[in-house]
């Protein structure tokens, strides 16, 4: 471990800034006493401190690999020192960090820019989105391998944005000479603001959220032209339809349609506050967005993509019918546990949804308020209070608003079409990063799970990268150990006891419970290293992910894993007069059960997906953008090193800086390491003129043990950099004393004899007496 003196420049561990620049003054105890930049004396321990390089420049290096100190807070200070002069993006080896500006930068994004790094070798430029898409696709033509450029990151950080310029870029250079409506390019360019209207939604940090992952996947024919793309689409946010936060807003598409003017009229639409699944919130408007301008966009995107004017009339019709839906209120009815529509308003809306979704009024009441059961002899039909009623009408809403997105998404697919036949392909994956709130519910164990097995896949390409680093330079890496997250991905997936597993058991019973849930899972898994149970709850549950502990709270897991169908709602929506929503159930296949429902969990289906998606990403070579949100204000220029910091674990940036700390962390050139570390053998330097052998020389002479010389590089393992850094402060300390010693000599030489010149000159002429006073003088 590095061992610090007095006068070293350190980090010191600070709990509003995360770490702060510091130098060491004292040692006493065991205690390190150091003053902060910010004028504090604190006494800390050796834990509490990392060094710190005090010539590292001022506007920061556009690759953490060239830090001297590849540690924590020499990675976020870098970081900050970039963003305030507007360098948004550093590399860290080959990945790319992409800090969200918050301020639009056009010069960055031109054709004239996409022009400088066509063709350049990754990391001759600036650091910049356009180099990682130019590299994926160079080394896709070059050799002949499918390609996957992984965007992550937080809501708000920039994924959705840093995707759609890897498109485009993609686009640039395997595009035609020009663009038309008709080209495959300009359908996959398009396809964005039509997924965004459907899928994004305000949220507490994002005004533009995407609710969905997605995987574009461009293929490319021998010439490396786009000749085709595939969308797929995961884990899309169905409780958004019908229940949102304060402050959030629903899916964009509901809000434009209502600033539509003479179709929201049409649709006998208002304002966002008359609809219960939109007033849930009070937040109705966008800064900066016209939502009557938005659905004209969205229009245009349709009309490119190629949707008939008759389907989109359609898709609107049952927006429009869906918001109605959510208007109609139930209350108790005659009979025992039976439910009618509240008031003359709810029959209104009822009577709309019914025209809108164009079936019988009386069919959707009945459909709502009773269930069919299948018996011996024959169907009983059970009556549903209020509160079931109104849970029914939601899940109406949740299942055909999910219907309509999964259409969109396969009506783009046809539209662009796919070419079967390309053996090329680069995948853009854009989806959302980890997820830690003070309430953490379904959504962000799905979203984590998710992130865990990236994680994973992230860390098998960085020790990748490591060992082709060790081969390449020709130097023994064998023994650097790979730390591996499979325990916590077997403690949620594993068959038949995972989380997962467990969930899926308690949703097949009616009578389950969190409460039941949550015992099952700790008797099954309490000796689990990486699951706890929470002091102060029976029912939460801690998982110790890459990223640190989530504390998630179970009450709602069981009734948002069951993706019930109901057979009513199938068969009332599949007789409808309107193709178009007819067409949205023709996949469900008729099935008979003494059940009205048909249960499928939605953890178990994105386990698929996954799987499906992590076969993919194994079959390409992959690279990655991290994107980052530095602050929760969504302004620019401001940077929060806590916010920042939690982002650079989560994203999994600080694991790659531990994988490259487990084995040979820094890394010179070896006219680099003589540059910095000669004036520590100027024998050596005298006598030899090869690189390599002063560098060993050096390193030999200084006692240094287990570095590695490659063909270009001294290799060092942690802590190393530190040792040659004190002893060249200790010679450079003793050559500045030199100096300082040799040039007051100087000045009170200089001094004598000026003094002795002016004491002889005059004697010459002037009596010894007033020489002797002259001499008194000045001696005073």
């Amino acid at each position: 471990m590095t061992s610090f003196r007095s006068g070293d420049k350190v980090w010191a561990e600070d709990r509003d800034l995360a770490w702060v620049e510091a130098e060491v003054l004292d040692v006493r105890d065991m205690l390190f006493v150091v003053a902060t930049a910010q004028g504090k004396k604190l006494s800390v321990s050796k834990e509490e401190l990392l060094p710190r390089d005090p010539e590292a420049e001022h506007g920061g290096v556009d690759d953490m690999t060239k830090l001297t100190y590849l540690n924590e807070p020499g990675v976020l200070y870098n970081l900050a020192r970039r963003y305030s002069l507007n360098e948004i993006y550093t590399y860290t080896g080959s990945i790319l960090i992409a800090v969200n500006p918050f301020a639009k930068l056009p010069h960055l994004y031109s054709e004239h820019m996409m022009e400088q790094y066509r063709g350049v070798r990754f990391g001759e430029l600036s650091p910049h989105v356009f180099a990682v898409a130019d590299a994926s696709y160079r080394a896709m033509l070059c050799e002949g391998r499918s390609q996957s450029i992984l965007v992550s990151g937080e809501s708000g950080a920039g994924k959705t944005e840093t995707t759609k310029l890897i498109l485009q870029y993609l686009a640039h250079v395997g595009g035609r000479a020009a663009f038309d409506s008709g080209t495959v390019e300009q359908q996959i360019l398009e396809s964005n603001p039509l997924l965004e209207a459907f899928g994004n939604a305000r949220t507490m940090r994002n005004d533009n959220s995407s609710r969905f992952g997605k995987f574009v996947e461009i293929q490319f024919d021998a010439n490396g032209r786009i000749s085709g793309a595939a969308i797929r689409t995961y884990l899309l946010e169905r409780s958004r339809v019908v229940q949102i936060s304060n402050m959030e807003r629903n899916y964009h598409c509901f809000y434009q349609l209502c600033a539509s003017g003479k179709d929201a009229d049409k649709y006998k639409l208002g304002h966002p506050s008359c609809f219960h699944y939109l007033n849930q919130s009070k937040t109705y408007e966008l800064d900066g967005i016209s939502s009557e301008q938005e659905y004209l966009r969205t229009r245009r995107s349709m009309d490119i993509i190629g949707i008939s004017s008759y389907d989109q009339e359609a898709i609107f019709r049952t927006l429009a019918g869906i918001l109605h839906l959510g208007n109609i209120e139930f209350s108790p009815g005659n009979e025992h546990d039976s439910s009618t529509v509240n008031d003359a308003k709810s029959i209104f809306h009822l009577q709309m949804a019914a025209k809108l979704f164009m079936c019988d009024p009386d069919l959707l009441l009945a459909t709502l308020c009773n269930r069919s059961i299948q018996t011996h002899e024959g169907i009983i039909t059970k009556a549903l209070d209020s509160s079931s009623a109104v849970a029914g009408r939601d899940t109406l809403a949740k299942m055909l608003y999910a219907l309509l997105f999964d259409w969109l998404v396969e009506s783009i697919n046809k539209s662009v079409g796919q070419d079967l036949d390309s053996k090329m392909q680069i995948g853009v994956l854009d989806i959302y990063g980890f997820e830690c709130f003070k309430n953490n519910s379904f959504e962000q164990f799905c979203i984590n799970f998710a992130n865990e097995k990236l994680q994973q896949h992230f860390n098998e390409h960085v020790f990748k990268m490591e060992q082709e680093e060790y081969g390449n330079e020709e130097i023994n890496w064998s023994y650097v150990e790979f730390v591996d997250n499979q325990d916590v991905l077997d403690l949620i997936e594993k068959k038949p006891i995972g989380i997962i597993s467990l969930l899926d058991e308690a949703c097949m019973f009616p009578k389950s419970t969190f409460e039941s849930f949550s015992t099952k899972l700790f008797q099954s898994l309490q000796n689990h290293s990486r699951l706890e149970k929470e002091k102060f709850s029976a029912t939460d549950f801690t998982i110790s992910h890459y990223a640190g502990k989530v504390s998630y709270q179970t009450e709602t897991f069981i009734e948002k894993n069951r993706d019930y169908v109901i057979i009513e709602h199938r068969n009332l929506l599949f007789s409808s007069k309107c193709k178009f929503i007819a067409g949205l159930f023709a996949s469900f296949p008729e099935w008979s059960s003494r059940s009205s429902y048909k249960f499928s969990s939605v953890a178990s289906r994105f386990k698929q997906q996954l799987q499906v998606l992590m076969g993919t990403l194994n079959s390409t070579e992959p690279h990655y953008v991290r994107c980052v949100k530095p602050n929760s204000l969504n302004c620019p220029q401001k940077f929060e090193n806590q916010s920042v910091l939690q982002q650079l674990r989560c994203g999994g940036v600080l694991e790659a800086v531990r994988i490259s700390l487990a084995g040979y962390p820094t890394r010179r050139t070896y006219s680099e390491f003589l540059d910095r570390f000669g004036v520590l053998a100027r024998e050596h330097m005298d006598a030899c003129f090869n690189e390599r052998d002063l560098t060993e020389g050096i390193l030999q002479k200084l006692k240094i043990q287990n570095y590695q010389l490659g063909r270009t590089k001294v290799f060092l393992r942690a802590g190393q950099i530190a040792m040659l850094d004190a002893r060249r402060n200790e010679v450079l300390d003793s050559a500045a004393r030199f100096v300082q010693c040799r040039f007051q000599m100087y000045v009170v030489r200089k001094r004598f004899i000026e003094t002795r010149v002016s004491i002889i000159a005059p004697s010459s002429i002037l009596p010894e007496a007033i020489i002797s006073l002259v001499l008194d003088k000045r001696l005073e």
